[in-house]
């Protein structure tokens, strides 16, 4: 019996040990580039907000399609602050929703207190980066109906997820240089979508550049500039929203 109390002690500090550890990792993001920053600036165009969420709202209107945005997996929010505030500026409502330990799997059920902030909003998309994206595609799952649109940025669905017989606009947009979420992968989640799911390849993107973060480990060196890559993102989601809005 002292042996046996011996080990359940080391396996139980084991454990301790493990999930403290996996909370350190998880707590530290990928830090926003200094574009990010100003992003968070309001102006003319739009009004931002930082709490609860980071909200961009088009100034001096009353917008009635909104998107609802999970960030990458360890990644800062705070880097898709460019592409939102480019959205927002065009008259929809953005709202990017920070995740507890930066992991949208522990938050993929937000969306609903986003939705329920904003009742003048008519028409709903959701959409993320990478594990942010597929999470959002979850929502989307659970949720039939109380979303119109689903954007994914180097993102697809689990297998679990299956949207393909929903009445879902759904934009999927990749990188053909990207490392993670790969074309491959990316193709082979076409099943899981409805069938007039528009594909949007960025010749020569990558994973990193769907935000302002830096590099990313596995990811590969893209051959366009953040910058065109970032207006091809924003422009194929402004097509989107744009669906709903009609």
């Amino acid at each position: 019996m002292r042996r046996l109390r011996i080990w359940l002690g080391l396996l139980g500090l084991l454990l301790v040990l493990v999930l403290a550890g996996f909370v350190a990792w998880a707590s530290i993001p990928s830090s926003p580039m200094p574009e990010a920053l100003t992003a968070l600036q309001s102006d003319a165009q739009v009004e931002v907000e930082t709490e609860p969420w980071l909200i961009f709202h088009p100034t001096g209107r009353e917008p009635s399609v909104g998107l609802i945005l999970y960030p990458g997996g360890r990644v800062d929010p705070r880097a898709y602050a460019p592409a939102a505030h480019a959205i927002a500026a065009q008259g929809y409502l953005i709202v990017i929703v920070p995740m507890p330990l930066h992991l949208a799997v522990f938050g993929a059920e937000r969306a609903s207190q986003v939705q329920a902030a904003f009742p003048e909003v008519r028409h709903w998309a959701i959409g993320g980066h990478s594990l942010g994206g597929a999470m959002a595609a979850r929502f989307a799952y659970r949720h039939p109906g109380t979303v119109k649109g689903l954007v994914l940025w180097a993102a697809y669905p689990a297998a679990s997820d299956d949207l393909s017989s929903q009445n879902l606009a759904v934009t999927s947009i990749y990188g053909t240089q990207d490392g993670l979420a790969t074309g491959e992968k990316v193709a082979a989640s076409r099943p899981l979508l409805p069938a007039d799911t528009r594909w949007v390849a960025i010749e020569g993107g990558n994973h990193a550049q769907f935000g302002w973060y830096g590099p990313q480990q596995g990811d590969n060196p893209a051959t366009v500039s953040r910058e065109v890559q970032q207006q091809q993102v924003v422009a194929a989601t402004l097509d989107l929203l744009a669906q709903l809005e009609e």
